[in-house]
């Protein structure tokens, strides 16, 4: 993902990128591809007594799912995908109407160690990806590179999210 629209140069505080993504919602949901609809910012799950905020809850329209956005500023860290994992279940249990499809997650970091995904990933049961950010404009050849949002809105309607290891 590119966020150079967000006017932001250094590694941040989760805040302020959360921030900088909410004020320019429209170009940080291109970002992610078509059919995805602003759902909450630091939405509140009260997971039976216990008060959990996720970064940014959305929804991909077409696929009529949620999708659970969990920002982290630095490197990637298996223990990220635990908390991604534990958003989308509860978003399936306590937030999910029914005859929705079930929930994906994201997890979106300044930088990733391809190995070090993929083991975690592996033992993942949940429907999740990962992925990283720059500030910086990708050439046009690592751009061509990417998949296209059509092919990422494909691979949601099939119902499988794989890791977006060609996004670094």
């Amino acid at each position: 993902m590119v966020f150079d629209f967000l006017g932001l140069t250094k590694e941040v505080e989760e805040l302020a990128m959360e921030e900088a993504m909410t004020q320019r919602m429209s170009q940080t949901l291109a970002e992610f591809g078509r059919g995805f609809a602003f759902y909450g910012r630091q939405f509140h799950l009260d997971a039976h007594g216990e008060d959990f905020y996720i970064d940014l809850l959305l929804v991909h329209v077409s696929t009529n799912r949620f999708v659970v956005v969990e920002l982290k500023s630095g490197k990637f860290r298996p223990e990220h995908l635990g908390q991604l994992n534990f958003y989308v279940a509860a978003v399936n249990d306590l937030v999910k109407f029914p005859g929705m499809a079930p929930t994906v997650g994201i997890l979106v970091c300044g930088s990733k160690h391809e190995p070090t995904v993929r083991y975690a990933l592996d033992g993942s049961s949940q429907p999740v990806a990962v992925s990283s950010y720059t500030y910086d404009s990708l050439p046009p050849e690592d751009r061509a590179a990417l998949p296209s949002p059509e092919a990422i809105t494909a691979a949601l309607e099939q119902g499988t999210v794989a890791d977006s290891d060609s996004q670094d």
